[in-house]
């Protein structure tokens, strides 16, 4: 039996449903502007929000409409197509320190012990969340326009690597690259290679 118009259709937005719904959306910032015109002010509006799968994926968007809504709406596609991914060590932090810059803005992320938690403010924090990162320290200098901020962490964010990756690059095993500390804790030298 052919199937019709409108039930190819439904699956196809049941498909769509279901790759939209492994992304989470987190609203950073909203920017109300107004012109000036004859009859008075007409407002637009323009959103900065932050997507990601809480595993490693994550991008930022930014989207302009005269209603908040559409503006959100916007700026979660834009999102969504410029996803990147990032390496991270046991699934709850990342595997070295590192430094961002966005114009005046400039960000430091290092590594933490679990149980630490997120210690970031604001735009960065954001990132992080839905990036899928439990333990974090970060901090965020120069300016704090969240535009700058959020391009700034994903400036740091681009530089991290794995040691697996270190260690294909080198010709070594990953045992080589992983140092032991004195307390028995693994320490990455993933950065010491950027």
């Amino acid at each position: 039996m052919a199937r019709g118009p409108q039930e190819k259709r439904g699956g196809r937005d049941r498909d769509r449903e279901k790759v939209e719904s492994e992304f989470t959306d987190k609203l950073v910032h909203i920017n109300r502007v107004a012109k000036v015109v004859k009859g008075g002010k007409r407002f637009g509006f323009a959103a900065l929000v932050v997507v990601g799968d809480l595993r490693g994926r994550v991008g930022f968007g930014h989207g302009k409409a005269r209603e908040v809504p559409e503006a959100i709406r916007k700026a979660t596609e834009a999102a969504r197509r410029n996803l990147v991914r990032v390496p991270l060590r046991d699934a709850r932090t990342l595997h070295h320190d590192s430094e961002g810059r966005h114009g005046s803005g400039k960000v430091v992320v290092r590594s933490a012990p679990a149980g630490t938690g997120i210690i970031a403010g604001g735009a960065m924090r954001a990132v992080f969340e839905m990036l899928g990162v439990q333990d974090v320290v970060a901090k965020s200098l120069g300016s704090t326009n969240p535009y700058n901020v959020v391009r700034a962490t994903f400036d740091a964010l681009k530089g991290q690597e794995n040691p697996r990756g270190v260690a294909a690059r080198r010709n070594l095993k990953v045992s080589d690259i992983v140092a032991r500390r004195r307390d028995g804790s693994v320490a990455s030298e993933a950065g010491a290679d950027l």
